[in-house]
């Protein structure tokens, strides 16, 4: 089909005449306007707090170039933990977002006050070869925390299989997933994206939700920045998103549980304990009517499990009469349910499905070593 031409009339000289007033009058309006115009909500101005949780994560605009790659953009902070949770061998990457002209305010080496509108990224992902943890990954889950006015909300994303975005998503789903692990062999296992409701559970420490891992003491360590290695919290400060915070050498670090020489045996199990097992494990946890506080805070012997009986455990005791046997590691049975992985007595509850093959030799070579006669 033939397309005939576009042809305009000419303006004539009145009509060009009138266009002008017109344009004239209307100009000034029209930038005035503009110019009174609030910016967008975004990563800028800071977010709507009411508008999230966003539908894809990509819509945050928080992350450089494709996603898949989670290159932090300017208003978002990396971070890593000196012991961080189990979960199924699943690496993780962390990001904290301020509102611009924000800061987080040092509390205590327990305690970092997050300004409102703070959202905070955690992304789970498997790499092909653990060898090789920089190769090609599966991205299975991001997980936010969001600071509102009334406290904090959790939202979860899902990756899709194009690993090119996540969805938001209250439900969980079952992830069959493999990997190569460091020593070469094939793993896999069944991971579970948890629902919102089992985020909640385990970030809400009496009442309100809060952050679990960015504590001071856990990062009081060393990050590998653009600029080169730093420590995050001296870091943070000259950056101009902490205040408040004392030189990193008069903040207790939290010892690398896999690494001998950040702490003695009993630092590291207790460090692992504390951040593996003491959101539910304390007086103010889920948990708190057995009585077994893992927390790094508690001294006290019995409640720490050493020759206490089981409260709440059921069958999950492994009809074994202690919590902790001392010198007796296959007599105590935090170890055993440490070491199952049946859903009724498999502890944490939560985020894990297989054995922590070196978390489990940590708490039992720390059993071994504590002092003391076999309990009555």
């Amino acid at each position: 089909m033939d397309v005939l031409p576009l042809r305009l009339k000419p303006f004539s000289p009145d009509r060009r005449k009138r266009s002008l007033a017109l344009l004239t009058l209307v100009l000034p309006a029209a930038l005035l306007f503009l110019g009174s115009c609030k910016k967008l909500p975004g990563p800028d101005s800071g977010f709507d707090m009411d508008a999230l949780p966003l539908a894809m994560l990509s819509d945050y605009g928080l992350f450089d170039g494709p996603l898949v790659d989670l290159e932090p953009g300017e208003y978002l902070m990396p971070y890593t933990l000196n012991t961080p949770l189990f979960t199924d061998y699943a690496h993780k990457a962390r990001h904290i977002y301020l509102p611009p002209g924000e800061r987080m305010t040092y509390l205590g080496p327990e305690e970092i006050d997050f300004p409102v509108g703070t959202l905070i990224f955690k992304t789970f992902f498997y790499p092909d070869d653990f060898r090789t943890p920089e190769g090609p990954r599966r991205i299975l889950e991001t997980r936010v925390l969001a600071h509102h006015e009334d406290g904090w909300q959790a939202y979860g994303y899902r990756w899709n299989d194009a690993q090119t975005d996540a969805e938001n998503k209250v439900t969980g789903k079952v992830v069959d997933v493999a990997w190569i692990d460091e020593a070469g062999a094939n793993r896999s296992t069944n991971y579970i994206i948890p629902n919102v409701v089992e985020c909640e559970n385990c970030h809400q420490i009496g009442d309100p939700l809060q952050p679990l891992g960015p504590k001071p003491r856990n990062l009081n360590g060393t990050y590998s920045y653009p600029s080169g290695p730093a420590n995050q919290l001296a870091y943070w400060a000259a950056e101009d998103w902490l205040e408040g915070a004392p030189d990193p050498s008069a903040v207790d670090a939290l010892p690398l549980f896999a690494d001998p020489a950040s702490g003695s045996l009993d630092a590291r199990a207790r460090a692992y304990l504390d951040v593996n097992c003491a959101h539910c494990h304390r007086p103010e946890g889920d948990a708190e009517n057995s009585g077994l506080y893992l927390n790094l805070e508690n001294d006290n012997e019995g409640a720490l499990g050493i020759c206490k009986t089981p409260v709440a455990a059921g069958g999950g005791s492994g009809g074994l009469d202690y919590a902790i046997v001392p010198g007796q590691p296959d007599s105590s049975f935090l170890l055993y349910r440490m070491i199952s992985t049946d859903l009724d007595e498999a502890m944490p509850e939560l985020g894990r499905t297989i054995e922590h093959t070196q978390g489990v030799a940590l708490i039992r070579d720390w059993i071994a070593a504590l002092p003391g006669d076999p309990c009555d």
